[in-house]
């Protein structure tokens, strides 16, 4: 019973749809959302701007920012109930609860059923707002706090520090995680973006495939890598051990986390500009050594870039949370802060066209066989 098809395991090199929203290329390491450069987005832009950019395709001008902005804003709040909710799994993973607390909101908000247009829109940017919020509420609920109030008078990525940590951030610390979740808004069809899309194929309202999306994101395949690399750094320990680390991983075909990409044969895009947030914070609390480390890495690794092994946006990431204190638990969670806008969009484009996604596989079982019953077998 099989056929003369070829296998593309893993999806691997397959075109299910067309997307305006994203586009990588993956040998020259280029990433653009909607036509503009990953570079020029970090390096000018905010996750604000961005958002609007992804959801609406084109950059705001200052009254729609404003406007969006305080639509952010106005939707930082939570229904009493979540709130119980995460502290009856409080001991759980962040993402178990995160996801938890995303599926609540479903049953508690009367318009999350809703799956027009206008209804993902309403629910996406409610739901920006919110992920964050259940972040931190579980954090300081797990450490015996009282959640931490939104700050209306604080940007989004300040906001989200503020409510982890009760004190206000510095510019600098800010604009840092600004940045971390402009490079992590959006990047085409992966794992978890192409799950939020099945999920949506069916007609499901934009809760349930956010709530796909945050499970696929929690494999550590996907999402994993951030805190995989904060456990190699702490391995290696010095940067004097760095080559012998990288030496030994290779010697044993064995990978060196935050190298390599699925899509990325360069290095990627957006890990220029976290290379050079952590060199700047490393300095600022006086702890330049988790730097040196991750550069001693890179330079150990240089034989290997001409086979496609080239640092990715992960590689960094995970050392400016551990400056920021923040447990390696919550990397994947904060991962999905910066994600929930490209989830958005995928999901509106998968509605705006929809078909349900259906692929097949090849059966290479036995052929038809006569059924024995259980007295005879």
């Amino acid at each position: 019973m099989t056929e003369n098809v070829k296998i593309n395991r893993g999806l691997k090199g397959i075109y299910f749809e067309r997307s305006g929203v994203s586009h990588i290329d993956g040998a020259k390491g280029e990433l653009l959302y909607r036509g503009y450069s990953i570079n020029d987005l970090a390096t000018q832009s905010t996750f604000e701007e961005v958002c609007y950019l992804l959801i609406h395709s084109e950059l705001p001008t200052a009254s729609e920012l404003e406007a969006f902005d305080a639509q952010l804003k106005a939707a930082r709040t939570l229904p009493a109930p979540v709130f119980d909710i995460i502290r009856a799994c409080k001991g759980g993973h962040p993402m178990d609860v995160l996801r938890t607390a995303v599926s609540a909101l479903a049953a508690l908000e009367p318009d999350s059923q809703a799956t027009g247009e206008e209804a993902f829109l309403t629910n996406g940017i409610r739901l920006t707002a919110q992920v964050p919020m259940i972040i931190a509420a579980h954090e300081a609920i797990r450490n015996g706090r009282d959640p931490v109030p939104a700050d209306p008078e604080l940007s989004h990525a300040a906001n989200w520090l503020w409510m982890l940590k009760g004190e206000k951030p510095s510019a600098e610390a800010a604009q840092l995680a600004d940045v971390d979740f402009i490079l992590h808004a959006e990047h085409g069809a992966n794992a978890s973006s192409f799950a939020a899309r099945v999920t949506v194929g069916t007609e499901a309202n934009l809760h349930g495939a956010i709530v796909t999306a945050l499970s696929t994101l929690s494999g550590p395949a996907h999402g994993g890598a951030a805190e995989d690399v904060m456990k190699m750094v702490h391995e290696i320990g010095s940067p004097d051990n760095a080559a012998a680390y990288v030496k030994e991983k290779r010697g044993n075909r064995e990978a060196v986390t935050g190298f390599g990409h699925r899509v990325y044969r360069a290095e990627d895009p957006r890990a220029r500009h976290m290379r050079e947030g952590v060199r700047q914070l490393g300095e600022e609390m006086g702890a330049p050594e988790w730097y040196e480390i991750l550069q001693a890495v890179v330079e150990a690794m240089k034989p290997y870039a001409r086979h496609g092994l080239n640092v990715n946006v992960d590689f960094y990431s995970g050392v400016i949370y551990q400056l920021h204190g923040i447990p390696m638990d919550l990397y994947v969670p904060i991962f999905a802060i910066g994600r929930m806008p490209g989830w958005i969009v995928q999901c509106l484009e998968q509605q705006r066209g929809n078909i349900l996604i259906r692929p097949l596989t090849l059966y290479n079982g036995p052929d038809e066989r006569p059924y024995v019953p259980v007295s005879q077998r």
